[in-house]
């Protein structure tokens, strides 16, 4: 993610946004505008946002900018320590926005100042004045992740208050991170476990990196990265075989699709990813994911819930989770093998039965589309 050198100075931008409390609800609800039925009437001011960032950010698309925003809402959140007390960070508090010259330029954040200066508009443009930037963050993340075939419609609770400082370095898990470190991090953040962290890599199934090969950019972590299905947790168990570009980078890992054609890029594999999906304590949670998209994404809907206030009392916040927009329905593909793979390439890690799967037909190695048209138009 290469950011530009243009930015708003969000620092200023706290004080002049109001912060949402919670008031009792009307035991009928409140009917917003376009007749959505919410438990709050704060709840109806995210429909335009919804409108907004669905049609003129993120294109209608699981897109580029749609997986970025989800990788904020991670970054944003898991910001907090229990251990070190709260003035370490304050989770799932905006302050990645609200504070863009400092979070996004430690080492883990790396490319993620562009996303941040790509939604600083909305929060800035006195068109949402009632919604924080957590809110902003973790609603955006909602709305992303259902533009994704598959994916579930994610509860959004609202009413975060600004942060007010900064989180401090190294409380974001890194690719090169072991495994007891990754849950000791997870733990400390808000008592997460093994399973909810393979859960919130659920999101991995639409994602891609930047910056970890310093040379190319949005490379896939699997074969199918604009669709919410399992191929990311039978693909992370396959052999490795090469590098989409360049080798020894930090936190990367050999990946059974490395191959790159142009703007297409091959799968690249994350170091973290590899380990988790064969640790004891991971590996068969990890492995019945595979060919269970219903159970994934449950299991994703119920970590992004824990994820989304970290840092937060549920009891403080208001539940708008009427006001997420449906999601695009799923492909309804099964998990497949990439061609030419097939059982003989699985590293199995858990001793339970491994799914009975068939192969995708072709001859050569699967060729990765950069964009979600599978044209070049993006």
């Amino acid at each position: 993610m290469v950011f530009s050198s243009m930015y708003l100075p969000l620092s200023a931008l706290a004080i002049g946004h109001s912060v949402l409390v919670k008031a009792a609800p009307s035991t009928r609800g409140t009917v917003c505008s376009d007749g959505t039925v919410v438990s709050n009437s704060v709840c109806c001011d995210f429909i335009p946002l919804a409108r907004d960032l669905t049609e003129n950010f993120f294109e209608n698309e699981c897109s580029e900018k749609a997986h970025e925003v989800l990788r904020l809402s991670f970054h944003d959140a898991i910001a907090f320590s229990q251990s070190k007390g709260p003035s370490a960070g304050g989770g799932a508090d905006g302050s990645m926005l609200i504070f863009p010259d400092v979070e996004p330029n430690y080492a883990a954040n790396n490319g993620i100042m562009d996303i941040v200066e790509e939604l600083a508009p909305f929060l800035s443009s006195g068109k949402y004045a009632s919604i924080t930037a957590g809110d902003m963050i973790q609603f955006g993340a909602a709305v992303a992740v259902g533009l994704c075939p598959g994916a579930p419609q994610l509860e959004f609770l609202a009413g975060r208050p600004n942060a007010t400082a900064p989180a401090i370095d190294g409380l974001v898990p890194e690719p090169q991170d072991s495994v007891d470190e990754i849950l000791a991090r997870f733990q400390d953040a808000a008592n997460l476990d093994g399973e909810d962290i393979v859960s919130l890599l659920v999101s991995h199934t639409v994602a891609r990196a930047d910056n970890v090969d310093p040379d190319i950019a949005a490379a896939p972590f699997d074969s199918t990265p604009f669709t919410f299905d399992s191929q990311f947790f039978l693909e992370t168990l396959l052999e490795g075989v090469g590098f989409p570009n360049s080798t020894n980078n930090t936190g990367e890992v050999a990946s059974p699709l490395p191959l790159s054609q142009g703007k297409n890029v091959g799968e690249i594999r994350l170091q973290s990813d590899f380990a988790l999906a064969r640790d004891p304590r991971t590996a068969c949670f990890w492995q019945g994911m595979i060919n269970e998209e219903a159970l994934m994404a449950a299991r994703f809907k119920a970590a992004m819930a824990k994820m989304a206030i970290i840092g937060h009392d549920a009891k403080d916040l208001v539940d708008c989770s009427a006001v997420v927009p449906k999601p695009v329905a799923a492909l309804k593909i099964p998990t497949m093998y990439p061609a030419t793979k097939s059982f003989r390439d699985v590293q199995q890690a858990c001793p339970s039965p491994f799914p009975s799967l068939a192969t995708a037909p072709g001859a050569q190695e699967t060729i990765i589309s950069h964009c979600p048209d599978n044209l070049s138009t993006c």
